[in-house]
Order: C-alpha cells, then structure tokens, then sequence
C-alpha cells in the first residue's frame, strides 16, 4: 500500500521545495498547495500542486484530502493580509470564526490556533525541523570565523531582548552593538531591520545579529530561518555576524550560508541549549 502523501502548504521562498525534496529523499511523495502570491511559480512547476489563495480554506481543504494527504507541513513566509483583503470561501469564514480571538493575538496566537483547526479538520500537522535536520545547524562557529568576547556579550545581551520581545509576541530577532540595542525585529522581518540597522551602526567593531524562538512558539508554523542573502545584508550593513539558536532556526541552505560568512568575514555562531540558558 502506498503511503499517503505529505501534504506541504508553501509560502515564499526555497524550503518548502527543500521539505519536500527531504519527503522524497526517504520514499515518500508530497503535494504542495502554494499560496497564491507567495509561492515561488517556478519551484513549485517541478512537482505536484495547486495554487489557491490564502483564504479558501475550504478549497485548501478539500485539496488536501482529495490528494490523500494525512499529514501537512506549514513552511515559507506569507505576508499576513488586512482582514479586508482575505476574502474568505465559505469555509474559511467558518474557519474564522473558529479561530477567534486568536487572529488578532499576534502571530503565535494566530499560528498557533491554525495548527490546531487543522489538527481538529483530522491532518496530523508536522513541522519543518522534522524534516530538514541538517538544516538546523550546529553548536558553535560555523566556518572561519568565531565571536570574541565582545561579541559573546554582545549575543548574551541580544538574547536576553529578544526574549522580552517574543513574550510579547513582537519578533525574533534583534540586533546588539557594543550593549545597545540597535534594532528589534516586528512586522517589517528580518531583512528591513538589518537595512535599518546600518544606518545607526556607532564607531567601533560592527552589531551582532541575534535569531531565535520565542518563548513557547510554535515550532510547527513559523520558525525563524536565515539564508546567505541574510548574510550578506548583515555584511552590507557593516555587522560583525550572526548567532541563532541551534535546533530552533532553520538554514535555507548551511553550506552556503557558511560559506558567505566566510567570504563576508562574519562569523556564523549556533547558540547551544546551555548557552541559552547561560543567558538567563
């Protein structure tokens, strides 16, 4: 009997095609919804799809049992719409109406209470870490180059705000030079704050980017990821390098990712679980 297929939601970006080139890497097939003005057109031509818009779940839904899918994953960034733009299917206001008080709770609250309707609707919903392992990077330095003391204060003290902030459900990531606090992630993601962040560097050696969970996230919808452009930004705006948690940040692709440090003269720095709790 053939396994049923691993049913993959995608927004923007590389790693939903990188789940399901890992799906079938291991014997198994996939089919991918690709949200409509978020997915990669071009990717998404080379396996088996649908495009639909972000909210007809009802479509979303029917899809996915119709292409036999028991199990889904959540992966790639979306941009969340004004409540006046979804334009929901019947079944999607329903959905809704199920989600809410969460859908203007941040996007943990959101998130979270999607994975659990679809949990409710009968998918098994299974996150992307699941999948890519060697994509969640490894403890310490990654390439040539290593944090020295400064930038391991630095990373402490970026740790610490970027945990205030994610209780507050506001972002995951921020950005530390010399104690103080450049910039903090919100709505504009990752790649806008290091832009900004270069416009406020100080004298002396460039800020550390920090990424990581927030407390209690959600593993399963929306972890943060860094890429080699995220590295060359940071390069652009005069950082010094990056520390993200281990297991809890996915690497669009680590050997590039090591690879542009390198060549960027920034060290890539994974944050070990005794690291993190150091920093408590």
């Amino acid at each position: 009997m053939t396994a049923a297929p691993v049913g993959i939601l995608a927004g923007g970006g590389p790693l939903p095609f990188q789940v399901a080139d890992s799906v079938r890497a291991q014997g198994g097939e996939v089919f991918i919804i690709g949200f409509q003005d978020f997915v990669d057109p071009d990717l998404i031509r080379a396996w088996p799809h649908r495009i639909i818009r972000l909210a007809a779940a009802g479509e979303i839904l029917s899809t996915l049992r119709a292409a036999g899918c028991r199990d889904i994953v959540l992966i790639g960034p979306v941009k969340r719409p004004a409540l006046r733009d979804l334009r929901p299917d019947a079944e999607g206001a329903r959905l809704l109406a199920r989600v809410g008080r969460a859908l203007f709770s941040g996007d943990d609250g959101l998130l979270g209470a999607l994975v659990r309707i679809f949990g409710e609707e009968g998918f098994r919903v299974r996150g992307a870490h699941e999948f890519l392992t060697r994509s969640l990077g490894r403890p310490g330095a990654m390439g040539r180059y290593a944090p020295d003391d400064l930038a391991l204060s630095d990373i402490r003290r970026g740790v610490a705000v970027v945990r205030g902030l994610g209780a507050l459900d506001i972002g995951q990531g921020c950005i530390v030079q010399d104690s103080l606090v450049l910039a903090v992630e919100a709505i504009e993601g990752t790649d806008a704050m290091i832009a900004r962040a270069g416009g406020l560097r100080q004298p002396g050696p460039g800020g550390v980017l920090v990424k990581m969970l927030k407390p209690g996230q959600e593993k399963r919808a929306d972890m943060p990821t860094i890429g080699p452009q995220t590295i060359r930004n940071a390069a652009t705006a005069g950082l010094r390098g990056i520390a993200f948690e281990t297991g809890g940040t996915l690497l669009t692709d680590p050997a590039a990712c090591e690879a542009t440090a390198d060549r960027s003269g920034l060290f890539l720095y994974g944050l070990s679980p005794a690291e993190l709790l150091g920093a408590d």
